[in-house]
């Protein structure tokens, strides 16, 4: 029996499109729906956290830890989703964003420091 090769944001962007696909949800799927899905998705991943203090954050127990991820993996499969409703490269367009925020915050102004760099 062949080893399975581990996941990668491609496959996973296939596999959710198949998903999709058998479902005939292709029709739902606009980048204004999926926008907002995402958003939905985000919003419940933050009131896991809501009210906690951090250290209560840092502690979650198992229940609350499996909530956050689920929520998250709804938040990642929406984004690629849409990335890819949109035809956009997500990894790529990922990497050209890391390399505006180093630009935009030179470790020099912005080691230790939460400040925006338009508030500079």
């Amino acid at each position: 029996m062949p080893a399975k090769r581990p996941a990668t944001l491609s496959s996973l962007r296939g596999d959710l499109r198949r998903f999709a696909e058998v479902r005939e949800w292709q029709q739902f799927h606009t980048p204004k729906n999926l926008a907002m899905a995402l958003s939905v998705e985000a919003a419940e991943l933050l009131e896991c956290f809501q009210w906690l203090t951090p250290e209560q954050c840092a502690a979650l127990n198992a229940t609350d830890r499996r909530a956050v991820e689920e929520e998250a993996a709804d938040v990642l499969l929406y984004l690629l989703r849409l990335t890819d409703v949109m035809g956009i490269d997500l990894l790529q367009a990922a990497q050209r964003k890391m390399k505006l925020n180093a630009r935009k915050y030179p470790v020099a102004l912005s080691r230790g420091s939460a400040r925006k760099y338009s508030r500079r």
